[in-house]
């Protein structure tokens, strides 16, 4: 390497972290699941900022309050990411799967798999604060914006769906099951507190419910399963990574738009004004803005899973 090229790079460097405190927008974290790293993405232009070293297979990204929790599927582990650094590894997993963020901003749970278990942690501190077995396989989680309930799909395609009591924060209670019309696969609470959304992991469906009285409210129709959902401003956003799909709903569940993304875009999630769905295939984030129409793609991994903001 020549002089001029070593200045530069090492400037590149130094410079990358103060860019990174300065940046005035959001930024979303992004699971590199094959390179045992997470990318920092400007949320705004889709530059690159920086690379967060984990453990390996770095699966499923949530953000709690000013905190990611990753879990690392694979090896029994959670990463607790915060400052752009990894401020605390929780081991005592065997499969831990997602995450759904308290509305306080510091306790979260997290679906462990293999032991059919919901565990409860503060991500402050760093530590499991509770657990309660929820049923086997238990997998995609949703929590309601007051944080006293979850709903939690036991499985990939689902027979059963958990409803927990979390109004002791530190001490999550399993309260039922019930069968949704259809195996299911994620689960979503909308911010206005009323209606939960089921995505089906074996039919081209979708199911709205009541969440005070558990009676179904709308069947819309969907894309090829597994489907995932999150919401904004009264809005839902279904995607299909098999179609290739993103469908816009009220949160009632009348369908406005149905918009392209990359094929393999599985999971997203929606902050700060913006839509992110990654390619498990390809390794490309895509951005929306909230009407489903996309704003550009930033190639980050060689296979990325899953995205938040922070």
């Amino acid at each position: 390497m020549n002089r001029r090229e070593f200045v530069v790079g090492a400037a590149s460097l130094l410079l990358a972290p103060r860019a990174l405190a300065n940046t005035r927008s959001p930024v979303a974290l992004v699971t590199a699941d094959e390179e045992s790293r997470l990318v920092a993405v400007d949320l705004a232009t889709g530059r690159i900022l920086r690379h967060i070293t984990t453990l390996a297979s770095p699966r499923s990204i949530e953000a709690v309050g000013e905190t990611a929790v990753v879990a690392h599927t694979e090896i029994g582990a959670l990463s607790v990411v915060r400052g752009f650094k990894v401020a605390h590894v929780l081991r005592g997993f065997d499969e831990p799967r997602y995450t759904a963020a308290h509305p306080d901003g510091r306790h979260a749970y997290v679906t462990d798999a293999a032991r059919g278990e919901l565990v409860a942690l503060d991500v402050v501190r760093g530590e499991v604060v509770g657990r309660a077995r929820v049923g086997a396989r238990a997998r995609h989680l949703t929590i309601s914006p007051s944080g006293r309930t979850l709903w939690v799909a036991l499985g990939s395609k689902a027979t059963d769906v958990a409803i927990v009591d979390a109004s002791s924060r530190t001490r999550p209670r399993l309260v039922r099951t019930f069968r949704p019309p259809f195996l299911a696969h994620d689960v979503g609470w909308a911010p206005d507190g009323r209606h939960v959304w089921i995505s089906s992991g074996d039919r081209q469906q979708l199911a709205v419910y009541d969440g005070r009285t558990g009676r179904i409210v709308a069947r819309p129709d969907g894309d090829w399963p597994p489907q995932h959902v999150t919401f904004a401003r009264g809005l839902a956003y279904v995607t299909s990574g098999w179609s290739g799909t993103v469908r816009v709903h009220r949160v009632d569940g009348s369908e406005l738009r149905r918009n392209p993304v990359p094929l393999g875009s599985y999971n997203v999630q929606s902050a700060a004004g913006r839509v992110l769905t990654p390619s498990l295939g390809h390794g490309a984030l895509t951005v929306l803005d909230e009407s489903g129409r996309m704003l550009y793609r930033a190639q980050v991994a060689r296979s990325s899973h899953d995205a938040c903001v922070v």
